[in-house]
C-alpha cells in the first residue's frame, strides 16, 4: 500500500569532463616510433602549476565598511533579540492579570454559595 516512489532520471545529473590529450611542452621533442605496435613508455610530462590565489587587499576605506557592516548586523541581532524578550515580558505579565482575575472570581463564586 506505502511504497515509496524513487524518481528516475534517464540523464545523468553529474559534469562531465571531455578527455584530453597531453600538453606538448616547448623544449621537448616527441620521441616518437614509427611502428605502430611500439609504445611510448616516458613518464607523463608534468603538470602546469596551479595560478596562486589572489590576496584581498584591504584598504582604509574598505576597512571601515566593513566594520561599520558589522556594527549594523550586532545593532540589528541585538534588537531583535530585545523584541523577543520584550514580547515574552509582556505575555507573561498578561497570563499573570489574567491568573489573579480568574482566581478573584472563582473565590467570589465560592462565597456566593
Amino acid at each position: 500500500m506505502l511504497r515509496p516512489r524513487i524518481p528516475v532520471n534517464p540523464l545523468p545529473t553529474g559534469t562531465l569532463t571531455p578527455l584530453t590529450r597531453p600538453i606538448a611542452v616547448p623544449g621537448e621533442e616527441s620521441h616518437s616510433q614509427a611502428s605502430p605496435t611500439a609504445r611510448d613508455h616516458r613518464a607523463p610530462a608534468p603538470a602546469a602549476p596551479a595560478p596562486a590565489r589572489a590576496t584581498v587587499q584591504l584598504t582604509p576605506g574598505s576597512v571601515v565598511a566593513l566594520a561599520a557592516g558589522g556594527g549594523a548586523a550586532v545593532l540589528v541581532v541585538g534588537a531583535v533579540l530585545v523584541s523577543m524578550l520584550l514580547a515574552v515580558a509582556i505575555t507573561g505579565v498578561s497570563v499573570a492579570l489574567i491568573a489573579v482575575v480568574l482566581r478573584l472570581l472563582v473565590k467570589d463564586l465560592q462565597k456566593g454559595r
